[in-house]
């Protein structure tokens, strides 16, 4: 049998391109199970692999697509049975094992989760990756003490995969949240979303640096590193909080030691990529549970795979905010 995919490629002059090509099923990857695709996510990382930025991509011709949502087609293993709703994030998925842009994907068991209650196929894409990153950061901030009374909790890249979501979990959960963007004509959308105040990237990062600053923030979420991360640092309040899920702004951090050792401040790594199936799980449930999908019915955006080369250039240059959906068939 045959199947529909945007298949990357590199010539020998390392140009990297994307088409749409029949793909026989015997090319499918090694795995246990088999799953027919309803809907992928594109996020940052996507772009990159699409476009052959960032080395993720090593062996070419490449299936990009970091996360998807499906329907078991075929299983060896006994956990997963035909026509069982499921979904996968991380693992490297999409970079070097084939991932969601085609109709199909062969994967191993312990990549995949059952689909949550009460969530779509499409519902669980629209959370994706980035989605399970900022509950993941949650869970990490709230197992180190955070409550909705501590204070004061910063999103960076706000209007991004992460920060929308993350903006949208936190204000669910009782959160007081302030947003912060670099893309001011979102502004409203945050609002809409939750967050009781938005800040300006540009004005954030202009501000006179010092060792410390005043302490504001209870805690912060971060999916920019750089610069963003180096000056929230210095704002937040004695034995604070940051979880840091990405590195947009760049992977250099130029800050020193007064905001750990004079206040305390814990720097907490966020990977969702490799996460135990017994926590993916239980962050699955909480969203679930907690997420107000009705509010991101104006920030989705639906796509096709023929459509995904011009999308990922897009992303990568900050022009699209939510979630972009993409559906293979």
């Amino acid at each position: 049998m045959s199947y529909r995919a945007l298949v990357t490629d590199r010539d020998a002059d390392g140009k990297v391109t994307s088409s749409v090509q029949i793909i026989d099923n015997t090319r499918l990857p090694d795995g246990d199970v088999t799953v027919d695709i309803d809907w992928a996510g594109l996020n940052y990382k996507d772009g990159l692999c699409l476009t052959g930025g960032g080395g993720l991509v090593r062996n070419y011709p490449h299936i990009g697509g970091i996360d998807f949502a499906g329907t078991v087609r075929n299983s060896s293993d006994p956990r997963y049975k035909v026509d069982d709703a499921v979904l996968l994030t991380g693992w490297r998925v999409g970079e070097t094992h084939w991932g969601g842009y085609a109709e199909r994907a062969r994967v191993h068991a312990d990549w995949l989760v059952p689909l949550p209650h009460g969530m779509s196929t499409r519902d669980v894409m629209i959370v994706g990756t980035a989605g399970l990153t900022a509950m993941l950061a949650i869970d990490r901030l709230e197992a180190g003490g955070l409550t909705p009374e501590a204070g004061e909790v910063l999103v960076t890249g706000a209007a991004g995969g992460v920060g929308t979501i993350a903006t949208s979990l936190l204000t669910r959960l009782g959160y007081h949240v302030t947003a912060l963007s670099g893309r001011p004509q979102h502004a409203d959308a945050l609002r809409a979303l939750g967050a009781a105040t938005v800040i300006d990237r540009t004005e954030f990062l202009g501000q006179p640096d010092k060792p410390l600053e005043s302490a504001r923030f209870a805690a912060a979420i971060d999916s920019v590193g750089g610069r963003v991360l180096s000056k929230l640092l210095r704002q937040v309040k004695y034995g604070g909080q940051v979880a840091s899920v990405g590195n947009a702004g760049g992977i250099e951090l130029s800050t020193n030691v007064l905001p750990f050792i004079l206040r305390g401040v814990s720097l907490l790594g966020i990977d969702s990529v490799m996460q135990p199936y017994a926590t993916r799980v239980k962050a699955w449930r909480r969203i679930a549970l907690t997420l107000d999908l009705a509010a991101y019915a104006g920030l989705v955006r639906e796509i096709g795979l023929e459509d995904l080369p011009a999308a990922a250039e897009h992303i990568l240059a900050g022009e699209i905010k939510g979630r972009v959906l993409v559906r293979p068939r």
